[in-house]
């Protein structure tokens, strides 16, 4: 063969074209949406052992196991250039690590599998046996061009498989280390505060010269006149505990007692390897053998995992800045149990608390399974509201949205059918509770057991809970008819996004007519309900009174459409934050869905009584139940449907959002208001989101940083009455424009780096 020689130049240019054309190798693997699936936890730590040696310790060890058949894989497109999507994959999957050192497989070769898939990726090899572990890795090619092979990842099945099942973590302690601050105030007693509160357990190193010393324990979330408020009220928590001393230097763990309010036959139990867990901030300890030396003062906080780097937030307003750190860390604190529970009081899962946090997971850490693990629980032990009931099917669809695996829709496709409630609904679409249709069948169909539908609004109602008949509780004077506006609002969500998910599904008959029925009911609604005098929503037919909830829920679902919008936003600004904190999710979605995004700023950042700012300034590092005791005075604070601006910072002031399952395409729309700067990194399944904005009145520059494997619409924000602009995207005159309402938008952005400016004359 005749030998071709190149020029160095030329050789040169070869080499750097072939590495220019290679990125970098797949990473965070995941199997059945768990990317730790190769972890080994002993006592709810994470430690060095393999899932090799898991069986061969003698300590129990915990780990993630794979109840799926079939399981689905995903993994992160990892790609510095710019314009890069995912044109193919490989992936090989084995019964050892050392058959896939060759580069094969024994299980698994998908072959080269065209397209950008690169998450919920179904398997398709040999069956896999219960209780065995598996290795897999996989290959992308980027843009045409095959890059390296990712690190190998091991999971282990389950001892039994069925069709799908959603794996789960083992729960998780940390050790916080010493208290921020400790005081000795006398000979006999220590205070120490660590700074914020959170669900844990408590261990003291202390001395006793000849033993029989005996110290009290006291915890709590609250103070007053600097000690440890001893009757908090409400759901607040306090703990005193007499603990006996043996001669010497010992290390003890204070045993928390369980509670009867929270440890009932409905609530989510704490595990063995575990125990009982305690919301505390403070700490007071009191005796004798405190003139022996303070000692060591450790607190043991438990969580499901969670890595408190996935995202941050930043902005120029001081106070915006404390309610995301709070409600950030609200999201960690609240996941003590493993599913979402409604706090502390009960630790009950409802549905109310799973959609606001699943929202809210989802945009501070790169976690879906205990998100996925508490809607399906809900699916099979139904609350009693109505709007609650149909909330599932928004749980369903924003999993489906955010992860892009659609299994769970498949696998409930039944039960969510029954949770629209079309077999409450009449001719005219609307959904009613009369009697007769509240059949033994019904609740069947909807797992609700040994309660009955009602509607709900708000929470609380007046008259109870601790509310005279005289306070207001918490739904702005609804008036209930048998025709609810806000239980019909819900019905036409998810009659819409049964629609979507039932098209997803390959159900397309039942896709079409879930929209017919969402199209129906929308004309009855805006024919019925809505009052053309007031330019506002009824609070069912019947009655005329026009409340907050009645607007902000038809605002937030799309039925007010552009005839009635306008009005209906200037409504809801007049009732200010007349909702709970749960409410005010879906007031902060209407508000910026219909472009209010001055006056969602105001609440965001306001501190009045109503605010998240409150809750801070009570002193709480939680989100609280309720905006203060008076609205609910048997309130916890611990409770994550209170933490709404953990989504809502990220979804709509930032604007970042998947607009296709999965992330495969999202929209980035930052509602600014007057907010000068601010900037964001959210995860996502394909990778993080990153955005920052400078805001100037003649002058709006935004940065992106979009993942591999993903493509962005990208919206920038246009003063109202704007008539002359000019955009630029990278220093150079932007290509094609459309202007949408007050935006700017710019299609179709590949990923990587790119800086926009909005210049307005």
């Amino acid at each position: 063969m005749k030998k071709i020689l190149l020029p160095v130049p030329a050789l040169c240019v070869g080499v750097l074209l072939c590495l220019s054309l290679r990125g970098e190798a797949p990473s965070r693997l995941t199997t059945d949406l768990a990317e730790h699936t190769d972890r080994v936890w002993i006592g709810g730590y994470p430690s060095q052992v393999t899932l090799e040696q898991a069986d061969k310790i003698v300590e129990p060890a915990r780990f993630v196991t794979i109840g799926s058949r079939r399981p689905s894989f995903g993994w992160q497109v990892n790609d510095s250039r710019s314009d890069v999507m995912q044109t193919a994959c490989r992936i090989l999957l084995a019964s050892s690590p050392g058959t896939l050192a060759t580069d094969s497989a024994d299980l698994w070769d998908s072959g080269v599998i065209p397209g950008d898939r690169s998450v919920a990726v179904p398997y398709a090899g040999k069956a896999l046996e219960p209780g065995k572990i598996y290795y897999w890795k996989v290959m992308t090619f980027n843009n045409g061009n095959p890059q390296p092979w990712s690190a190998v990842k091991a999971f282990r099945t389950a001892d039994s498989l069925t069709e799908y099942a959603t794996p789960a973590y083992p729960l998780e302690k940390t050790d916080n280390g010493l208290p921020k601050t400790t005081q000795k105030l006398s000979d006999r007693l220590v205070f120490a505060d660590f700074g914020y509160d959170a669900f844990g357990q408590l261990r003291l190193t202390l001395c006793s010269h000849a033993g029989g010393d005996t110290v009290t324990v006291r915890l709590g979330e609250c103070l007053k006149d600097g000690r440890i408020d001893p009757a908090p009220g409400g759901s607040r928590r306090f703990l005193s505990q007499r603990l006996a001393l043996l001669p010497g230097i010992r290390t003890y763990t204070v045993k928390i007692p369980a509670d009867a309010r929270n440890t009932g036959p409905q609530a989510v139990r704490m595990p063995d390897y575990i125990g009982e867990v305690y919301p505390f901030r403070y700490c007071e300890i009191e005796g004798d053998a405190i003139g022996n030396g303070t000692g060591i003062i450790s607190r043991q906080v438990v969580n499901y995992p969670f890595d408190d780097l996935a995202a941050e937030f930043a902005s120029s307003d001081t106070t915006l800045n404390q309610v995301w750190e709070l409600c950030k860390y609200s999201i960690k604190a609240t996941s003590f149990a493993g599913l979402y529970v409604d706090g502390d009081r009960e630790r009950i899962p409802y549905e109310a608390d799973a959609l606001i946090n699943q929202l809210s997971h989802y945009c501070v850490d790169r976690e879906y399974t205990m998100a996925r693990r508490s809607h399906e629980y809900l699916l099979g032990n139904a609350t009693w509201p109505t709007e609650w009931i149909l909330q599932s099917v928004l749980i369903a669809w924003y999993d489906y949205l955010y992860t892009g695996d659609l299994r769970a829709v498949k696998t409930h496709y039944e039960t969510l059918k029954n949770k629209t409630l079309t077999a409450l609904s009449g001719t005219d679409g609307f959904v009613s509770l009369t009697p007769e249709k509240l059949t033994p069948e019904l609740y069947a169909s909807i797992n609700l057991r040994g309660q009955t539908l009602k509607n709900i609004v708000d929470w609380p109602h007046t008259g109870i809970l601790g509310l005279g008949k005289a306070e207001g509780g918490e739904t702005d004077g609804f008036v209930f008819r048998d025709v609810n506006t806000v239980v019909n609002a819900y019905h036409y969500c998810a009659l819409e996004l049964m629609a979507r998910m039932a098209g997803a599904a390959g159900e397309s008959e039942d896709s079409a007519a879930y929209a017919r029925a969402a199209g129906r009911l929308a004309d009855n609604f805006n024919k019925q309900l809505f009052n053309k005098k007031t330019g506002a929503y009824r609070d069912g037919i019947g009655t005329d009174h026009c409340s907050l909830h009645a607007n902000m829920f038809p605002l937030c679902f799309g039925l007010a459409d552009v005839k009635r919008a306008q009005s209906v936003a200037d409504f809801v600004k007049t009732r200010g934050m007349a909702c709970s904190v749960y409410g005010s999710q879906f007031l902060m979605d209407g508000l910026y869905e219909a472009g209010e995004a001055d006056y969602a700023l105001q609440l965001l950042t306001s501190d009045a009584e109503r605010s998240w700012y409150n809750m801070i300034r009570v002193g709480s590092t939680i989100s609280l139940e309720a905006w203060d005791d008076k609205y609910k005075p048997n309130q916890d604070w611990n409770h994550a449907w209170g933490a709404a601006p953990a989504n809502i910072i990220p979804r709509r002031l930032m604007g970042v959002v998947p607009t296709e399952p999965g992330f495969s395409r999202i929209e980035i729309r930052p509602q600014p208001a007057g907010l000068e700067k601010a900037s964001l990194r959210m995860p996502t399944i394909r990778g993080d989101v990153e955005t920052a904005f400078e805001n100037t009145p003649d002058r709006f520059t935004l940065t992106t940083v979009v993942p591999a494997n993903v493509k962005a619409d990208v919206y920038l924000p246009l003063p109202a009455g704007t008539k002359n602009y000019d955009v630029t995207v990278n220093g150079k005159p932007a290509g094609q424009t459309v202007r949408e309402g007050n935006f700017i938008k710019i299609a179709d952005q590949g990923s990587g780096k790119n800086a926009y400016i909005l210049n307005t004359k």
